[in-house]
């Protein structure tokens, strides 16, 4: 014999409502319904999960792609050519300074301000330090001459020289390039 899942009275078998208080015996009870439900979560959880993760790690790929420069070449070849035009770019800078300050040449590159900070900063990037010696001061009280380093971080790439001549010399040993190391 059975029993009404309401209100527990014994029923036959095949009755579809219960005679005593009325319910539809013939809709599942929250019993049958709770291991499906179960099973239905479960799998929406583990479903959502799997989106969520697809999305994170598309998003993280998309973001790196667009972010990180595409790398490609030689990296000492990359980072000696960038410190050569960042002198080439702070020669050019101090030229324009100099031709409206009649010959005369700033004290330090902050007198340039931002044309030879993002140049400098460039050449940062791909480990070289540039660094601007003023000459001595003339009898006007002005600099006419001064020089240019570019210095490698890594041990193998080439030391970069330029003074006011435009010059560029290079060497491969661990030391300053000077004006006496063969032009490029």
């Amino acid at each position: 014999m059975y029993t009404c899942r309401e209100c527990e009275y014994p029923i036959n078998q095949a009755t579809e409502i219960c005679p005593y208080c009325g319910a539809d015996l013939t809709a599942p009870g929250p019993e049958e319904l709770a291991p499906l439900a179960r099973k239905r979560s479960l799998s929406a959880i583990l479903l959502r999960w799997a989106v969520l993760l697809a999305a994170l790690t598309a998003a993280l790929w998309g973001f790196l792609w667009y972010v990180l420069p595409e790398r490609g070449g030689d990296p000492a070849a990359r980072a000696e050519s960038q410190a050569a035009a960042t002198l080439r770019e702070i020669r050019g800078a101090l030229s324009d300074y100099a031709a409206a300050q009649r010959g005369a040449y700033p004290n330090s590159l902050e007198a340039l301000a931002d044309r030879a900070r993002g140049p400098a900063q460039k050449a940062l990037s791909q480990g070289y330090r540039v660094e601007y010696t003023p000459g001595p001061v003339g009898s006007d009280g002005a600099v006419h001459n001064y020089v240019l380093l570019a210095r490698p971080g890594n041990y193998g790439y080439r030391s970069f020289y330029m003074d006011e001549t435009g010059v560029l010399r290079t060497t491969r040993e661990n030391r300053p390039a000077t004006a006496q190391d063969p032009p490029t």
